[in-house]
């Protein structure tokens, strides 16, 4: 059985625009960071630009992340994992990426690998006010930005959120970095990625967290929402992973995890629910599972069609 719920979301817009219009740059401020005790690599970024997350990150699971901007050369993310898989560091990646571009003075760029070792770089044609950070585990850089106290911002909050998720680090960061004056042009999109191995679902992919936020009022703050459901997610995704792989225990302790987290989350509460139904029973507990299920038809009574048919629930009838 798969899991019980997929989204699939489509957004086709098209612009005109005079051929006389220079097209925009992805000037903004980002963050590359490595979690080594977890296994989790990952960027986030926001910007006065629409779909940054379109741009910017780069990661790769056991490899490293990649962020570049100002001008970016979008040929530098997979170029640049695939150097840090052939064991390349991060600041001799930063070096073979650049030395060859006739556009590296407008280029900005940030490196981490999987083990923690992380180079910035900016060129000197970057426009004002643009620079970095780095030290074990992260890369931070922005540029048109409102000062230094941006990513000197983003360095603190990172350094100062360790215990917490790479997800939520990565989103302090930029929350910091937004509250010292961000982008000095304004807001408009914000992008988290982080990848783990078999971290997307079912285990197929290492996505473990990847949100785009790319056209809002409000980018920063939209994420937050979002990051709240994909925590939910990510536990949800491992704990489902684990069951089709037959490690009910475990995945019984991410799902019951996720179901805890859920009670904020109401938009996907029902459904987490319904799979830690799924999950206790193949762990051997019938009535709780009973108790997660009953919970999750009252939450949303559509699921019910599909719960009585459902061969993952015959042993509970």
């Amino acid at each position: 059985m798969n899991r019980k719920l997929s989204f699939a979301v489509s957004l086709s817009v098209l612009l005109t625009i005079p051929s006389f219009a220079a097209p925009p740059r992805p000037s903004t401020f980002s963050i590359v960071a490595a979690d080594p005790e977890s296994g989790e690599v990952g960027v986030a970024v926001a910007s006065r630009f629409f779909a940054v997350g379109s741009v910017v990150p780069f990661a790769k699971a056991g490899v490293g992340a990649v962020a570049t901007q100002s001008f970016a050369n979008t040929t530098y993310g997979p170029r640049g994992l695939e150097l840090l898989e052939r064991g390349v560091a991060a600041d001799e990646v930063v070096r073979v990426l650049t030395r060859g571009d006739d556009g590296r003075e407008q280029r900005q760029l940030g490196v981490v690998a999987a083990n923690g070792t992380a180079a910035t770089y900016t060129g000197t044609k970057c426009n004002a006010w643009a620079g970095g950070r780095s030290g074990p585990n992260y890369a931070v850089q922005g540029n048109i930005l409102a000062g230094e106290a941006v990513v000197a911002g983003m360095e603190r909050a990172f350094l100062d959120a360790k215990g917490k998720t790479l997800a939520e680090r990565l989103y302090a960061a930029i929350v910091a970095g937004d509250a010292a004056g961000g982008d000095a042009r304004g807001r408009q999109s914000m992008a988290l990625l982080v990848a783990r191995a078999k971290g997307g679902y079912g285990g197929f992919t290492d996505r473990a967290i990847d949100l785009r936020v790319d056209d809002h009022k409000d980018p920063i703050v939209e994420m937050g929402r979002l990051l709240g459901i994909g925590l939910v997610n990510d536990l949800w995704n491992r704990g489902w992973t684990a069951f089709t792989e037959k490690r009910f225990e475990e995945a019984r302790t991410f799902q019951e995890r996720a179901a805890t987290m859920a009670e904020k989350q109401p938009a996907v509460l029902p459904e987490v629910l319904y799979d830690l139904a799924v999950i206790r029973l193949a762990a051997g507990d019938k009535d709780e599972a009973r108790k997660a299920l009953d919970r999750a038809l009252a939450l949303n009574p559509k699921l019910k069609a599909q719960a009585d048919k459902d061969p993952d629930l015959e042993k509970m009838k």
